[in-house]
């Protein structure tokens, strides 16, 4: 049986997805600030609507941080704080199932940051959340690499604009769908 029937379910039953990606000033939930949220819901007939925020982090960017995801100083000017887009998000994703690419990373930052709102924590919510990570690991354990962009070059899936929040999301759903429309392991053509 494998791990995420209930994902299969889910998704074969018509329930509605959020697949979400994040990108922050650093890798650590308590220390770093998230830059931009990017989230797509769909369900097995696809696309229903698009989420997608550059966010002031009060705070200049990393350069190191910049080089990955091609955020700047000047493009986070003027934005909301997350405080003021936290709730939309929140809204947003509201009785859907939550689906991310290494899904702790995403949820322990919205997590500590829920948190240090005194807000009730993401795990709180009554949203499941499947990491597509995971689902691709158990999927396609031939795969040499799981990461987001090495798995939909895997799959044939473009990225169109590679490590920002909302075409991540879309690299996250798109993978998502794929791994549950295949019936049987992909052929040679897919490694």
């Amino acid at each position: 049986m494998e791990t995420f029937d209930w994902v299969k379910k889910a998704f074969t039953e018509g329930a509605i997805f959020t697949a979400f990606d994040l990108e922050t000033t650093g890798l650590e939930a308590r220390a770093d600030r998230i830059v931009e949220i990017g989230a797509v819901k769909f369900d097995r007939r696809g696309l229903i609507a698009r989420f997608s925020t550059l966010i002031d982090p009060g705070i200049p960017m990393p350069v190191e941080a910049g080089r990955v995801n091609h955020i700047t100083d000047e493009m986070l000017k003027g934005k909301p704080c997350l405080d003021e887009v936290l709730p939309d998000f929140l809204l947003f994703i509201k009785g859907t199932v939550i689906t991310a690419h290494n899904a702790p990373f995403d949820c322990g930052f919205i997590n500590e940051k829920l948190k240090a709102g005194g807000l009730a924590p993401f795990s709180a919510l009554p949203n499941p959340v499947a990491d597509t990570l995971l689902l691709s690991r158990e999927r396609f354990p031939g795969f040499r690499s799981h990461s987001l962009q090495n798995l939909a070059a895997e799959l044939g899936i473009p990225a169109l604009d590679a490590h920002r929040a909302e075409d991540d999301a879309r690299l996250c759903m798109e993978i998502f769908i794929r791994i549950h429309s295949l019936t049987h392991t992909p052929k040679k053509e897919y490694h």
